[in-house]
């Protein structure tokens, strides 16, 4: 690719990231796809600040335009082109230049429900006009601030961040409006009862869920265990961990899966936190580790031919992971790193909590403590009342966060913890092995996380370290779409003050 510039000149972000090396090459192997595939028509996605998928669609037939030049898009999409309660743009106004999103050609992968399509995941930058920093690393793209994260990360500590999660959602029956069918009681209907593990119910959903992992697999994601949880509709269907930003793409696209199975067996797809009371809700527990080295391996998951880079289809496997227990030393309990980083995460809780529990509805979660909501900030082995648990020998379990998260801020915020756990070479304390709630009634003192999201949103605030994983730009998107979410909800009169004031008096 010939550049423009003298050799004195340099190179912005943009440039340099469409130069890079072997990039070329991976640009005409996605053409060799796209005719040997017939691909007709492609989404370039990017995501938003509360972990929405955006972007455009483009005939096929311009990839290699696209690959170079990008796609623009205004920047207030970074922020769902959405209004505040006082009717300004969040983040950008309509005066605001276009960023500029540069398909990552490793992740093109064709949709299995209509194999004409394909999607790639883009990274985005500031407009090549711009009076100030023209071409730069858009600071408020979640995805782009995490690739940077961790490679920062991996060059301070020389370990990377593996990491999988458990996205519970519910599948839930639709209405004649389109919207969530409801019951007498108000609440909505789950395709099934609310019964924790039963195969039976499991196998009411056996339809759409065998539809979830045909598409899942189809599209990279090693499809593993799956259960009926102990809500109306509720799966929870797991893939296998990875390198974080490929975890994270993961999610992602298995969200996209859920929504397009929705639509085909007419039901809907819910990530909402907490759409029933007195049932557990939708959690998204993070099962973390750090590794040293390790190799990149090709998964075909069966398929006879990949339907997309081999990227998609690549798992790291091997190396060292430094979570796993000192040897000779308590087989229940990490070693050194994985403590400093325990340290590192319970130092910072609250500032987290803004990030893993990110919505207004998330704390019907947090306050529903009958269903091992977690609450505490304290740690044990394999105790689910506290919000870390070791889940297995060389892994911890981050129980914080739910399905509504944006899984590129907090797997970054994450890092930045484990970065400080590690520089301060913070202990966490003995790990509890009682049930948190009667140590605490024997006399324990334990701090609690933020119960409401205005809360969180000060104890991030107050927190320089969770803040840095927010640069630039993206501190203020997210500090303002999630305060006007907030001051929203303050704003609002619902069913409950009617039910509660309106015959109080006199």
């Amino acid at each position: 690719m010939t550049s423009l510039l003298s050799p004195t000149d340099t190179l912005t972000d943009l440039q340099a990231y469409v130069a890079q090396d072997g990039r070329a090459d991976l640009v005409q192997q996605v053409r060799h796809q796209i005719d040997q595939l017939d691909i007709q028509y492609i989404y370039y996605q990017f995501i938003s600040v509360t972990g929405r998928i955006v972007g455009k669609g483009v005939p096929a037939d311009h990839w290699e335009t696209i690959a170079e030049r990008g796609i623009q898009l205004v920047y207030g999409s970074m922020a769902n082109l959405y209004l505040d309660r006082h009717r300004n743009y969040i983040g950008y106004g309509p005066e605001a230049a276009e960023l500029v999103a540069i398909p990552d050609p490793e992740t093109f992968c064709q949709l299995p429900w209509d194999k004409r399509v394909a999607r790639v995941f883009c990274t985005c930058f500031r407009n090549r006009e711009e009076t100030a920093d023209p071409g730069a690393f858009l600071t408020a793209d979640c995805r782009g601030n995490l690739k940077r994260i961790h490679a920062q990360f991996e060059r301070d500590h020389g370990l990377h961040l593996r990491h999988g999660c458990e996205p519970e959602m519910m599948w839930l029956k639709k209405g004649a409006d389109g919207r969530p069918l409801m019951a007498v009681d108000g609440k909505p209907v789950g395709a099934t009862k609310a019964n924790c593990y039963h195969i039976d119910q499991l196998e009411e959903l056996r339809p759409v869920f065998l539809r979830v992992i045909e598409y899942g697999r189809a599209m990279g994601l090693d499809m593993i265990q799956g259960d009926h949880e102990d809500a109306p509709g509720q799966l929870e269907l797991n893939f296998t961990f990875d390198e974080a930003l490929r975890t994270c793409d993961r999610l992602t696209t298995y969200r996209q899966i859920c929504a397009q199975v929705a639509r085909e067996f007419n039901l809907i797809a819910c990530f909402m936190t907490k759409p029933f009371m007195d049932v557990s809700a939708n959690g998204c527990h993070h099962n973390l580790s750090l590794w040293r080295a390790g190799e990149d391996t090709l998964n075909t998951l069966g398929q006879q031919m990949l339907g997309g880079m081999p990227a998609n289809f690549t798992y790291r496997k091997g190396g060292e992971n430094q979570f796993l227990p000192t040897p000779g030393g308590n087989p229940r309990l990490p070693g050194i790193v994985g403590l400093h980083c325990i340290g590192g995460v319970l130092e910072h809780l609250g500032g987290l909590t803004a990030l893993g529990a990110s919505t207004v509805n998330s704390y019907r979660r947090l306050w529903d403590m009958g269903f091992w909501a977690p609450v505490y900030a304290d740690w044990g082995y394999q105790n689910r009342t506290c919000a870390l648990r070791v889940s297995a020998p060389g892994r911890f379990e981050y129980r914080a966060v739910d399905s509504m998260v944006n899984p590129y801020l907090l797997a970054g915020a994450l890092l930045k913890a484990f970065d400080d756990g590690l520089q301060r070479q913070l202990d966490p304390g003995e790990p509890e092995q009682r049930n948190i709630y009667e140590a605490m009634e024997a006399g324990k003192q334990v701090r609690k996380l933020p119960m409401n999201l205005g809360d969180a949103l000060a104890r991030l605030a107050e927190d320089e370290v969770i803040r840095s994983a927010l640069p630039g730009e993206m501190y203020d998107l997210f500090m303002w779409y999630k305060r006007d979410e907030w001051e929203k909800f303050l704003a609002t009169t619902s069913s409950w003050d009617m039910e509660t004031y309106l015959d109080c008096l006199p």
